[in-house]
């Protein structure tokens, strides 16, 4: 994709980067705010509520690597130019919903779409294209604390919408706010302008994968067994995300807390994921990352373990709120900078996709299994039980992984 003239600055790409990012994550990780009263107005049931938001992030998970791959095809832009459009549609939709079908097809298969050509991948991929190797794992930080600023944001406005005029009002000011996605996809699409990524930027292990096709790059990673542990772990790490944004406003309404409590949780998580995102970043261009991971799953699980033990009060909810926004996206930059140093640059937003997919069923179970146990059980402790019990194993599994085995593997012939 190289051009002949001038290059475009890096700063205009990394801006637009960050705002696609900073959108597409706080907005539909605010969803949970909108729930109960959704459910009650258009009489369906919170499992199948939970069920469009489970659909959301099995189809963003799956799509990843199609968007990927395309991007390398055909272009950034027109991926994320895509995405963008398709998110802020699905917003609309879902704030007009009058029954199952059209909170599906909103909250569920366009956001979920939109999701897999414009938010994470997409934009770590173009910040990993776009500065040196050795800025690298910091700026895959800064950009995971992007993703947190939006959550801040938009939860509260939600919520002050919502009290003002009913959920639809907060549905339909997202939807405005999902608007401006579009022109920050087509500023971070001029990386499409800029050289295609060499050997001066590659990561530690050198562009593994970078002179192969699309599928023998797949191949490559499907036998990289370090990989695949990643892979698996990253499983947890969406079920127990997607379990908390999406149920955590919920269980503090059945417990009898102040509706706002749980918009200001979620505001506290992305405020705290700010500074998690930055510290991991930064570590991650220090120490083993694997073992950084790995961490990441026993903290939380731990936290996970401990706050549910008990009635919640403000206070606890807030301080629970905050430790678990500093271990939220500090996964983001680890495991795109993992990618890279196994694999190289070109095909990275699709290999990550790949890691990504386990993710993204993780979050079908974590959204809708928990809303499926609460509507048979009354209650989310078995959820939470579960959640803290496979947490525990994938970090612990990580965290070995740390300490043996190579890398990489050879090139498949």
């Amino acid at each position: 994709m190289t051009t002949s003239g001038r290059m475009p600055g890096a700063a205009a790409i990394l801006i637009g980067a960050a705002v696609m990012m900073t959108l597409t994550m706080g907005l539909r990780q605010s969803l949970g705010i909108f729930m109960h009263p959704a459910v009650e107005e258009i009489a369906i049931t919170v499992a199948e509520f939970t069920f469009a938001v489970a659909v959301q992030n099995l189809l963003w998970g799956l799509f990843q690597p199609f968007a990927g791959a395309a991007a390398v095809r055909w272009g950034y832009r027109p991926v994320m130019l895509f995405g963008a459009v398709v998110y802020a549609g699905g917003m609309l939709l879902l704030s007009q919903a009058q029954g199952m079908l059209a909170v599906l097809l909103g909250a569920g298969f366009c956001i979920g779409t939109g999701m897999a050509c414009a938010s994470v991948a997409m934009a770590m991929a173009v910040t990993a294209r776009t500065v040196s190797a050795a800025r690298r794992s910091t700026m895959l930080g800064v950009m995971s604390a992007a993703g947190s600023i939006g959550t801040l944001i938009a939860a509260p406005i939600g919520q002050f919408l919502q009290d003002a005029d009913g959920w639809r009002l907060g549905v339909l000011g997202f939807a405005l706010m999902a608007a401006l996605i579009v022109p920050a996809a087509w500023l971070a699409g001029r990386t499409d302008r800029r050289a295609e990524p060499g050997a001066a930027q590659a990561g530690p292990v050198g562009n593994n994968a970078d002179g192969l096709g699309a599928w023998a790059a797949t191949r490559l990673a499907c036998g990289n067994g370090p990989f695949l542990v990643m892979t698996g772990a990253y499983f947890v790490c969406g079920m127990q995300l997607v379990f908390l944004t999406t149920h955590l406003p919920a269980y503090l309404e059945i417990c009898g807390m102040d509706p706002m409590l749980g918009a200001t949780a979620l505001g506290t998580i992305g405020g705290f994921n700010v500074l998690g995102s930055l510290f991991f970043g930064w570590a991650g261009g220090r120490w083993n990352k694997r073992l950084l991971l790995g961490g990441i799953y026993v903290l939380r699980s731990i936290v996970l373990a401990w706050y549910f033990m008990a009635l919640p009060t403000p206070e606890t909810t807030i301080l629970f709120a905050a430790m678990m926004g500093f271990l939220w996206l500090g996964v983001s930059p680890l495991v795109a900078g993992l990618v890279v140093e196994m694999f190289g640059l070109r095909w990275q937003a699709m290999i990550q996709g790949l890691a990504f997919m386990s993710h993204q069923v993780g979050s079908f179970v974590g959204a809708f299994g928990g809303g499926w146990l609460f509507d048979r059980l009354g209650s989310y402790e078995l959820a939470v039980q579960i959640g803290v019990g496979i947490g525990l194993t994938a970090g612990l599994v990580q965290m070995l992984t740390a300490f043996g085995g190579p890398t990489r593997l050879p090139r498949p012939a």
